[in-house]
């Protein structure tokens, strides 16, 4: 999702996205108890990162976007009280950790071992992030649709 919604990129989720939002919980509570777990667990993710500080809420609403975005077939859920997005198997894919969880300096966009980003015997599985651009917005699509691939 591009920063050119009704809102500005460090505002977080435009009114539109947040109802929107709603509506798909609503439609997950109403297709039954699968559903409203799917449900429940989306609505988890979004408090949680309603709690967060300004500046660590709207770089989690970005991931969110982008996260379900680019793979639509992880699903939201809470992990260590943190957002996020499971495979099929319920298995953590990636997840979202803000700078105020540990008082750490910057934000942390993170992926577990059912990520598919191995590469050699050496490669990253955790990013620190700070601010949110086009740029970045690019980069975290990128890495989440290799994660699932």
């Amino acid at each position: 999702m591009s920063a050119k919604n009704s809102t500005t990129v460090s505002d977080g989720f435009s009114p539109e996205e947040r109802a929107a939002m709603k509506e798909r919980a609503a439609e997950l509570r109403a297709e039954g108890k699968k559903g409203a777990k799917k449900a429940d667990d989306l609505q988890a993710v979004l408090d949680r990162i309603a709690q967060m500080a300004p500046d660590d809420r709207a770089l989690a609403e970005r991931v969110h976007a982008t996260v379900t975005a680019a793979a639509p077939q992880l699903s939201p859920k809470t992990w260590y009280g943190m957002p996020a997005y499971a495979n099929a198997d319920g298995k953590i894919v990636v997840f979202f950790q803000d700078s105020g969880k540990f008082n750490y300096r910057y934000s942390t966009l993170g992926f577990q071992d059912e990520a598919n980003l191995d590469d050699g015997d050496l490669w990253p599985v955790s990013y620190a992030l700070q601010k949110w651009s086009p740029a970045v917005e690019k980069k975290v699509a990128a890495l989440v649709k290799a994660a699932v691939s």
